[in-house]
């Protein structure tokens, strides 16, 4: 391989939340080769939508070269932002909406958007919770962070009882 010609990576990412806003987490696998690394993190006040953007941020963050990534993720928020080119249009107009308003989750695009210059990215939708064997493993990544945060934190209600 050439220096210049860079790896082909697969990404799976997948984002949860616990109430929304509520306790989120995210979870992704990264395949290169043989190589398989997964990685999950959790926040406390987040929505899911946030946790589905951050999933990607951080598996794109994990590789120390550029390189030419496939992202897969059931979110049709994060896929349709650079399948129908939501994301250039917020940067030319500073991280507005075609409606003047302010981007949700403004602080994370643009981090995400600054990743895809220093890596070649595709994005491709998948089905969530269907058949999917890499993006149920990253669901089940995302819920087990939300698990062990809450065990970190006091004494709080069960959102979901």
């Amino acid at each position: 391989m050439k220096e210049t010609e860079k790896k082909q990576v697969i990404l799976y990412t997948d984002g949860a939340c616990s109430g929304n806003p509520g306790l989120g987490g995210y979870g992704g696998i990264l395949l290169y080769g043989e190589h398989r690394l997964e990685y999950s993190g959790a926040e406390q006040e987040t929505t899911n939508n946030r946790m589905e953007v951050k999933a990607v941020i951080v598996g794109l963050k994990r590789l120390k070269y550029p390189c030419k990534v496939d992202v897969y993720s059931d979110s049709a928020y994060t896929v349709n932002a650079f399948d129908k080119g939501w994301i250039y249009a917020w940067k030319k107009s500073g991280w507005k909406k075609a409606d003047g308003k302010t981007v949700l989750n403004g602080d994370l695009w643009e981090e995400l958007y600054q990743l895809t210059k220093l890596h070649e990215v595709e994005f491709h939708k998948v089905a969530g919770h269907a058949d999917n064997e890499l993006n149920n493993r990253c669901d089940a990544l995302a819920r087990g962070a939300i698990v062990e945060l809450r065990k970190t934190l006091p004494i709080i209600e069960d959102e979901e009882n």
